[in-house]
């Protein structure tokens, strides 16, 4: 279905498997990951975080992402508090952003309470905001480079207290100098489409044009590729750097049903094999 299409794949942890099931539909994959995930570098506030969470000093928690809460129980059980940490997140209330932080409950036996019916931030505040949530204490876990104040205000205006936690980092992960060259291909027409599959890959990339002179490269390369993200968080992310976004899944927010979206926009019906 893909057969004759470049695409240019930013994704990181998952990439192998990305790149696998793009190929499998006949597509020529360009690998490029933007962003790395690594355990955060000063683990004494999130092991503070859990020792409270263990003494069930929290009514409620909000996940944001499947790896946030991973690495929580990563980290526990390098202190050995695993076992005290899932049975203290079996008797609070459990609000999740989407499928993947609601896939990690369901890896150690749980599910979620109250999950978002729109996978943002403005969809959990949806969820919670016909809710009496005065005096609770709310855990939340966020991810980096986002301090998400509309989440952590919105608790502590409808009377809770917000106790947030980030249990991991990103760093960097294609060099520079490979980004340049993706930037430099897709401004000269050479790649059909960029597919991201997180925030940050999006924020990387405009980061690398940005420090290497290349916002005019990126700008004119963007408007001649097609943009697919996996998700609505992803795509706000695209949207509000000015770009637009081509290709969403339109209920599932992972990689297979992405997949299946960029097949249909652009698979065999209406392609032609690609020209540089």
């Amino acid at each position: 279905m893909l057969t004759g299409r470049h695409i240019l794949v930013p994704e990181s942890r998952e990439l192998d498997l990305f790149c696998r099931m793009l190929e499998a539909q006949g597509a020529t994959t360009l690998r490029c990951p933007l962003v790395s995930i690594l355990p955060i570098e000063d683990p004494a506030p999130v092991e503070a975080f859990l020792r409270d969470l263990a003494a069930d000093r929290f009514d409620d928690l909000i996940l944001l992402t499947g790896e946030g809460l991973r690495r929580l129980l990563a980290l526990a059980a390098t202190i050995d508090m695993a076992p005290a940490v899932i049975a203290a997140i079996s008797r609070m209330r459990t609000i999740t952003r989407g499928p993947k932080p609601a896939r990690a409950l369901r890896e150690i036996g749980l599910a979620p309470h109250l999950p978002a019916a729109i996978p943002t931030t403005e969809g959990v505040i949806e969820t919670l905001s016909s809710l009496d949530l005065t005096g609770r204490q709310i855990a939340v876990q966020l991810y980096p480079d986002n301090p998400n104040a509309l989440l952590l205000d919105f608790l502590k205006g409808k009377g809770a207290s917000p106790f947030a936690v980030v249990p991991y980092r990103y760093a960097s992960d294609s060099d520079s100098a490979a980004v340049e060259a993706a930037i430099r291909d897709m401004a000269a027409g050479n790649i059909d489409l960029v597919a991201f599959t997180s925030s940050p890959q999006v924020t990387r990339l405009a980061a690398v044009a940005r420090d290497r002179g290349l916002d005019a490269e990126l700008q004119t390369g963007l408007g001649r590729t097609r943009i697919a993200a996996v998700g609505p968080v992803v795509a706000e992310a695209v949207t509000s750097r000015g770009w637009r976004v081509d290709i969403a899944p339109e209920s599932a927010f992972h990689l297979k049903p992405l997949v299946t979206a960029i097949c249909t926009a652009i698979g065999s019906a209406t392609s032609a094999p690609h020209q540089p």
